[in-house]
């Protein structure tokens, strides 16, 4: 590690140990405080006031790690609901620069002076997060604009931080068993990749434009405009739009607010999002949502988006009709077909709690998803179940809705909004149109393979004929099989030669038996009679 990396490292280890997590790091170099750690000082992660001390731990460590957090807030099936719902608390990190690193920052990557480039430049930001900050400016145009801007070296301090999050991750699995289940290296992985989009001003500028398009015949959902002359990875220059947070709408008793109105539009956008575009709005929080006049809903910090395929929207759809009318055989049956559920699962068990799961809302009209979805990832979070990451994603982002939505309109039915997206999608499913793109395309796979036949077929015999043909078969307990297989084979050869001896009339004899081959019809009989009872046992 580089110098600045192991004085940032002694730093996390002083505040792991203020919390009591330097259990967590085991018998690392560098943590040589109590390197012996006991079971009952594993356990001792796993308490009741686990989730507050991580988040607090988290808090102090800062920017990074608050962000490694709040990813953790959205995954309840790697780390269960309290941990998840602990984690959601978090808040950002974030001291705003001066307006001389701004201005720095604006000129070094747009290349000319502020005051060539705008009109007009707020020196105090309208807003601040962690990795960035919002300055409202103009153009000569008098065009007004949100400019979002970067703090400097916050890259170089998350690459340092990431460092050492991975070697945290895999020290952690390595002494300690306990935390196996949370795979905190792959965790690792998956914020790393998450950062990095967060921090690509170019992606978000990217995201803006496609989450536009989808919306441009609806002019009650907006997204901002983008002006890619005045943006770079690290400033993204938006429209700006005047509106309140739809966090402070909620609040108010303004009747300029039609609230019905606005929860229908933010639910319905949503799930078009979702269902007809696959392309969604992964964090969709009243802070990232704006109501602007006449109700408008718009949509602000796309940082994170959820991508979905055509397949995966349709079976989605076809998953949530299963949910929403509680067929657990068909629900079962579709999760199966979507390779989210393997062998390693017992089905049976599974439909058993399944059905203990929804006798929860037995009588209660199923016109909303939240709870049910929470209960629905820690059910799997207990069988050990993977989820996609975009499906986990979309639970988190239709909870956050379902969510707002109620604030805004207690009586709207959420499930009644959806159905009629999903039963439509699944309609396409046998579109002719769909069915005939299915058939070209797997008309030209079929296509590729037979092209492809006659060189493998000569390879494969190429090998042969040099003697290099080698097949590899994995085999479940080969030691095991092997075993058994000598076994029989000494018995068989026992007999054998036994049967042998009994046609020669010569040596000693037992009841006119050659007495050779009378001990060897023993002994296989004893060794038959072990094998036949060994395996009975372990059946």
């Amino acid at each position: 590690m580089k110098k600045r990396t192991l004085t940032r490292f002694d730093e996390i280890v002083r505040i792991f140990r203020k919390y009591g997590f330097d259990k967590i790091l085991g018998k690392t170099t560098r943590n040589h405080l109590n390197p012996f750690k006991s079971d009952d000082d594993n356990k001792a992660l796993l308490e009741d006031d686990f989730p507050e001390k991580l988040r607090l731990m988290l808090q102090e460590l800062g920017t990074t790690f608050i962000k490694f957090g709040q990813l953790l807030s959205t995954r309840p099936d790697i780390v269960g609901e309290k941990i998840s719902k602990e984690l959601s608390k978090l808040q950002d990190d974030n001291p705003s620069i001066s307006y001389d690193e701004v201005k720095e920052i604006i000129e070094e990557e747009l290349g000319k002076d502020i005051g060539e480039l705008f009109e007009d430049f707020s020196k105090e930001p309208m807003a601040t997060a962690s990795i960035g900050q919002v300055h409202e400016a103009k153009l000569a145009s008098g065009e007004k604009l949100a400019v979002k801007v970067q703090k400097k070296d916050i890259g170089s301090t998350i690459e340092t931080d990431l460092t050492i999050m991975k070697f945290i991750a895999i020290e952690s699995n390595r002494f300690n068993s306990k935390l196996d289940t949370y795979n905190l290296p792959g965790m690792v992985e998956e914020f790393d990749k998450t950062i990095h989009k967060e921090m690509d001003y170019d992606n978000e500028l990217m995201n803006l434009r496609h989450l536009s398009d989808n919306f441009k015949y609806n002019d009650r959902i907006k997204v901002p405009k983008v002006y890619p002359e005045y943006s770079t990875g690290k400033v993204l220059t938006m429209e700006y739009i005047e509106g309140e947070k739809l966090a402070l709408v909620i609040d108010s008793d303004d009747s300029k607010y039609n609230k019905v109105l606005i929860a229908d539009r933010i639910v319905r956008s949503y799930f078009k999002q979702i269902f007809e575009d696959g392309f969604f709005h992964a964090d969709p929080h009243p802070s990232n949502i704006i109501i602007s006049e006449d109700n408008t809903v718009v949509y602000i910090d796309v940082g994170m988006m959820g991508i979905l395929d055509e397949d995966f929207k349709i079976n989605l759809a076809e998953l949530m009709i299963y949910f929403s009318d509680r067929d657990i055989d068909a629900l079962i049956n579709q999760l199966i077909y979507m390779d989210i559920l393997n062998e390693n699962v017992d089905i049976k068990v599974l439909k058993r709690d399944l059905n203990d799961l929804f006798s929860k809302y037995y009588g209660v009209e199923l016109n909303r998803f939240e709870g049910v979805i929470d209960d629905l990832l820690t059910l799997m979070q207990r069988y050990k179940v993977k989820l996609p990451n975009d499906l986990v994603l979309m639970a988190r982002g239709i909870s956050m809705v379902e969510n707002i939505g109620q604030h805004l309109d207690p009586t709207i039915d959420v499930v009644a909004l959806l159905k009629p997206i999903a039963k439509r999608l699944m309609i396409q499913r046998y579109n002719p149109k769909k069915i005939a793109k299915n058939t070209k395309n797997s008309i030209f796979a079929f296509e590729h393979l037979l092209k492809s036949l006659p060189r493998l077929i000569s390879k494969i015999f190429y090998k042969f004929e040099e003697g290099d043909l080698v097949i590899s078969l994995e085999i479940k307990q080969i030691s095991e099989l092997t075993n058994q297989i000598s076994l029989a084979l000494i018995i068989a050869a026992l007999l054998i030669g036994s049967s042998l001896v009994m046609t020669i009339n010569k040596g000693p004899m037992f009841y006119d038996m050659p007495l050779l081959g009378f001990f060897g019809f023993v002994i296989s009989l004893v060794l038959g009679i072990f094998t036949v009872l060994k395996y009975m046992i372990e059946f």
